[in-house]
């Protein structure tokens, strides 16, 4: 699993079928996330990634305890999150959620960070939205220390201290989950991600190109600017929605009450406008992978692809055949065309057994018996959030 890795994030909305009328129950909402993550294991994707909602019409309010529970079903899959919120989610709860599902999945997972688009969650969770951005930094301040430092002393704004705190149970070998900080459209984000050297998340299905090429150029840019390497070597992940069937005619009929009645762009422009206005790809698999591949022009190499195939009341007979086209006939010719032309300081995709030989070959660097040990590069004395 190098260079850039494939998979499907899902926000799991629990939408009526515009084609039946049907609903499906809760119940069925979340076995139908299970069984989709099971075969985008099967049929060679990389990646399952669920959202984080605590309002109706939605159902994964505990995405830690949705990817245990698929982390005992599959071996291979990275199990990740498509937003975590961090703004009304305590650090410490994070932390201890996220090692856990580290020892169950014996690495298999990484966490992305993100403040959400639901106003009203700030308040059920005790926090002022007014501080969405100070909450962010300081919240994931905390979070980093929590997961890094074997007793925590920690004194903030936003939140009582902490004295003498120790997680458990500690990360998985001593490595952290990889962190991915997701943003649609706040600079202060890639910023933050830049400053840390953590991967950044671009949403990458409201927006145009020229909105994403900007985000990733300043985190590009930054990541640079903060030490950690080129602007190539930053790590950089893009979101899609496609809907593929063999023939474009067909895909086009069949998802355009979908798309009329989606709950996050129904009932606005067409599909044939939003197709051309942003990265939403409904066609045959050619299509998908010609309009996929362009995503490089203005992101340039990066590091992991998640699409959405199973919102606005998709059945799930439909959301797998999405995953048979895009395992089989897809991604294959992406993995390819993608390795042609690569940068050579675009790092691989990071796992959680390649931040391990990292540390490992970094100590090595650094002990007594080497000629020469490295210097890290300096950190500034704090994150920059005005998307300078």
């Amino acid at each position: 699993m190098t260079g850039t890795q494939f998979g499907i994030f899902t926000v799991g909305d629990v939408t009526p079928d515009p084609t039946t009328g049907r609903t499906p129950t809760e119940a069925e909402r979340i076995r139908d996330t299970v069984a989709i993550a099971r075969k985008v294991e099967e049929v060679g994707l990389d990646v399952f990634a669920t959202g984080e909602h605590h309002n109706p019409p939605f159902v994964p309010s505990s995405p830690t305890t949705l990817l245990g529970y698929v982390a005992a079903v599959t071996e291979r899959i990275i199990l990740s999150t498509s937003t975590t919120l961090i703004t009304t989610n305590d650090p410490v709860k994070i932390a201890e959620d996220f090692s856990v599902l580290q020892h169950l999945a014996d690495g298999r997972t990484d966490v992305m960070l993100g403040r959400g688009n639901t106003g009203p969650v700030y308040p059920w969770f005790g926090q002022d939205i007014r501080q969405a951005l100070p909450l962010t930094v300081e919240h994931y301040g905390l979070l980093r220390r929590l997961w890094r430092e074997e007793v925590v002393d920690w004194d903030g704004k936003l939140r009582t201290p902490l004295q003498s705190f120790t997680l458990a149970p500690r990360p998985l070998d001593g490595i952290p989950p990889f962190v991915w900080h997701g943003s649609i459209r706040s600079p202060e984000i890639a910023e933050l991600a830049a400053y840390y050297g953590d991967g950044y998340f671009a949403n990458h299905i409201f927006w145009p190109a020229s909105h994403t090429r900007t985000m990733i150029e300043l985190y590009r840019q930054r990541f640079e600017h903060h030490g950690h390497g080129t602007p190539e070597a930053a790590i950089v992940g893009l979101g899609g929605h496609v809907f593929i069937r063999p023939n474009s005619q067909d895909a086009v009929r069949e998802f355009r009450p979908y798309f009329d009645n989606a709950p996050v762009y129904g009932h606005g422009p067409s599909l044939e406008e939003f197709s051309s206005l942003t990265p939403l790809t409904v066609g045959s698999p050619q299509q998908v992978i010609e309009k996929t591949l362009g995503f490089r022009e203005y992101a340039g190499d990066y590091q992991r692809q998640l699409f959405l195939v199973d919102h606005a009341g998709l059945p799930l007979k439909t959301v797998l055949e999405q995953l048979d086209l895009l395992g089989g006939e897809v991604v294959p010719v992406l993995r390819k065309e993608f390795a042609v032309g690569r940068s050579p300081d675009a790092p691989d995709a990071p796992t959680h057994q390649s931040l391990l030989r990292a540390r490992d070959a970094e100590a090595a660097s650094q002990s007594p018996q080497s000629p020469q040990s490295p210097q890290s590069p300096q950190s500034p004395q704090s994150p920059q959030t005005t998307g300078s």
